[in-house]
């Protein structure tokens, strides 16, 4: 088994080192770690370059912020080609707990082909959004869910793991959006490819530093790569 773990970041030297020492505390076999980042001017990369020496961590330097689409699609490529059973994507900000990353590789391991960690299902939760990210996300859902007649719940989690055969199938250049709107095309793309989609509840805390790097550009490449996926549906 080796899992790998890709993480996105931009401006996150306040948060990487903590991340990357706690998910190598979990005693996880085989666990790498492939960082991508989109040249930071904060000097995240650095930060990066120093935990190599302690850790199996591949880093991926961009010229410039090319979207977290596409730095995940870069980051999946990577793990592929290192030879990775079960890849996951969580963000850099510990809004995902790295103590759950356990629980959703048990979930992959026990047969699912892409696990979730939901806030959308019983026991999972959101903690620290206005009440406009609520509603925000809460209509994003819907839509989505009803006009592409997805089944998961939580349509726009961010904290994934998949089998290595599900990233290996769905034609990753294929994928056009760019921003969070990632999120929503490849879990339609895989549902529509009969993988088994699991959902396991998770606490999803707002980020500990920083600022939310969501935008109205965002929401708005959501809304339309919705109606685009409806429309070729």
């Amino acid at each position: 088994m080796k899992p790998i773990i890709v993480i996105p970041t931009y401006n996150e030297k306040d948060n990487i080192a903590a991340l990357i020492s706690a998910l190598f505390s979990l005693g996880i076999n085989n666990l790498s770690v492939v960082v991508v980042d989109d040249n930071s001017p904060d000097g995240t990369a650095v930060a990066v370059e120093e935990l190599k020496k302690t850790y199996p961590i591949y880093l991926i330097r961009r010229q410039r912020k090319l979207g977290l689409g596409s730095a995940y699609i870069t980051g999946f490529k990577k793990a592929l080609a290192l030879g990775a059973d079960y890849i996951f994507e969580m963000d850099a900000d510990f809004s995902h707990d790295p103590n759950d990353v356990p629980r959703l590789l048990q979930a992959a391991e026990q047969g699912a082909d892409l696990v979730i960690g939901s806030r959308r299902v019983i026991n999972g939760k959101i903690k620290g959004w206005n009440w406009r990210r609520h509603l925000t996300s809460y209509v994003a859902t819907i839509l989505a869910r009803r006009l592409l007649k997805l089944k998961t719940k939580d349509v726009t989690a961010g904290f994934r793991c998949f089998r290595r055969r599900v990233l290996e199938t769905i034609n990753l250049d294929a994928i056009t959006s760019n921003g969070y709107a990632f999120q929503e095309e490849l879990l339609y793309r895989a549902e529509q490819a009969g993988f088994r989609v699991a959902e396991i509840p998770v606490i999803f805390t707002d980020r500990r530093q920083g600022k939310s790097k969501l935008s109205n550009k965002d929401v708005g490449e959501f809304f339309l790569t919705m109606w685009r996926l409806k429309k070729c549906s």
